[in-house]
């Protein structure tokens, strides 16, 4: 089937964000929106609320994408939202194994969702990192991740919005060979800092890809959120004054985290409905 013969795109959104007030969901929306209008695409979405009450999708859409969210992805792991979650991940990998199913699932993990899902591949160490990271900061690409269509447009660093307090750490190698797997970017290299660099990006197989950070954030939000009054005590109390104003700042920088929140999921949808054009022989 074409892009132009495909018309409807039917697109679950998996809401781990547990009842708590964020701006990942609005921005999700709004890339969807924008991209299906973009596109003159006829776009279905649903959303499912996962840890509050227990939702998960069938496996009648053509894209998932599973948000961020609070908490601690190896605490939750005999919870039973969190083992419905991997119960689903699996069954959408059985999907995509059997080859009478031409139509695969594309799935994109974000953040919390890719922790879980680190987890679940076994693609690394989640940890507790020593302290909260927050801000806008510079990602490495690694080899794969310039060769990563997803990635396709960005530079070499590019700028994410990270807010974690867990990490993807001691990657598996072999495993991830194994896996078809492959890291496609790392947290901001500090030679003089004793500590493992995070992994911020995997390409987990042909159908599935997460990012530790935020590529979701836009700047409009990110700056509402900086600009409450607890977000505010806590950055200055946490990194100074001068940080929340570097911080700022960068959200007025075209190169930034505007830059990547056009590119990343755009990327991935195009893609994912991509698939679908017959290759001219």
């Amino acid at each position: 089937m074409s892009w132009t013969e495909k018309r409807s795109v039917r697109v679950a959104i998996l809401d781990l964000y547990e009842g708590v007030p964020n701006q990942g969901m609005r921005c999700i929306r709004t890339i969807l929106q924008e991209w299906a209008e973009t596109n003159e695409l006829d776009l279905k979405s649903d959303e499912f609320d996962v840890r509050l009450k227990n939702e998960l999708p069938d496996n009648s859409y053509d894209i998932y994408l599973s948000s961020g969210g609070p908490g601690d992805p190896l605490m939750s792991r005999f919870e039973d939202w969190d083992i419905a979650w991997c119960r689903w991940l699996d069954k959408m990998e059985r999907w995509n194994a059997n080859p009478s199913n031409t139509q695969k699932k594309y799935i994109f993990f974000i953040c919390h969702s890719f922790q879980l899902a680190s987890r679940y591949f076994n693609a690394g160490l989640v940890s507790k990192r020593k302290s909260t990271a927050f801000g806008i900061f510079p990602i490495h690409m690694l080899e794969a991740g310039k060769d990563e269509p997803v990635f396709d447009g960005l530079r070499d660093p590019f700028y994410g919005v990270d807010s974690r307090d867990h990490q993807v750490i001691q990657p598996r190698h072999e495993l991830l060979m194994e896996m078809g797997a492959k890291i496609l970017c790392i947290e901001k290299s500090r030679p003089h800092v004793p500590y493992e660099r995070a992994i911020m990006a995997i390409r987990f197989n042909e159908y599935m890809i997460g990012t530790q950070f935020h590529p979701e954030a836009d700047a409009p939000g990110m700056s509402m959120y900086l600009q409450t009054e607890e977000k505010r005590k806590t950055v200055i109390e946490s990194h100074g004054e001068d940080k929340l104003r570097s911080m700022l700042e960068h959200l007025e920088d075209p190169d930034k985290i505007v830059w990547t929140y056009s590119h990343i999921l755009p990327n991935f949808l195009n893609q994912s409905v991509g698939m679908y054009q017959e290759v001219p022989v």
